[in-house]
């Protein structure tokens, strides 16, 4: 059994290793250790998440998916929570989240089937109430920020995210030089959606 951690961050801004320390005094108190980390700045919302996916390409069965809380995990929508909870069952990896202490036993190699299977049953269900919840508290914070963008709008107050000229020009040389967008990400540490205005933005003025 291998226990893999899996760290992330919704934007290049916010540190995704912030919880490392916190994984690995969680496997440390149980006599393991994490054989691999992956870490990602990429939205929960989103299924387009190159690191996990990495991470579950290299798990074998009985492998932990270690993550600080389920939300790290998930903030999917029911039809995408579905597709990512099918492939982490295939492979038959353990899901483990410092949130959700009933996970907690299936960091234990040794436990014997009953336990084991008892484990993953209740997890399973909890684990779905959690991604759910994850879901909600996302889509109600999109709700509150798009009620405040109309009501700074209708007060005439509404300037949006001041656009960063200088980091944005590099981007664009960048991709002018034909630089891979996973180069430019690393170089700039802009998200792959600015990354993707700005490629759209340069092919419309080329036009």
């Amino acid at each position: 059994m291998f226990v893999r951690a899996y760290l992330r961050a919704s934007t290049q801004e916010q540190d995704a290793t912030r919880a490392r320390s916190e994984l690995e005094a969680f496997v440390e108190a149980r006599g393991l250790a994490i054989a691999a980390t992956y870490i990602e700045n990429e939205s929960g919302a989103s299924l387009t998440r190159p690191e996990l996916f990495r991470l579950l390409g290299d798990c074998h069965p009985g492998d932990v998916l270690l993550v600080e809380q389920v939300d790290r995990l998930s903030r999917l929508n029911a039809a995408d929570w579905g597709r990512l909870r099918a492939e982490i069952a295939e492979r038959k990896v353990r899901v483990v989240a410092l949130d959700l202490p009933t996970s907690w036993q299936l960091a234990i190699e040794n436990a014997d089937d009953f336990t084991s299977r008892m484990a993953e049953a209740i997890n399973g269900m909890l684990l779905d109430m959690l991604a759910a919840i994850a879901r909600k508290d996302y889509e109600d914070r999109r709700k509150r920020q798009s009620q405040g963008i109309t009501s700074a709008k209708l007060r005439g107050v509404y300037k949006g995210r001041p656009e960063d000229v200088d980091r944005n020009s590099l981007i664009v040389s960048l991709l002018e030089t034909g630089r891979s967008w996973n180069e430019i990400i690393s170089a700039t540490k802009c998200s792959r959606s600015t990354l993707a205005r700005l490629a759209k933005r340069r092919q419309s003025l080329g036009e």
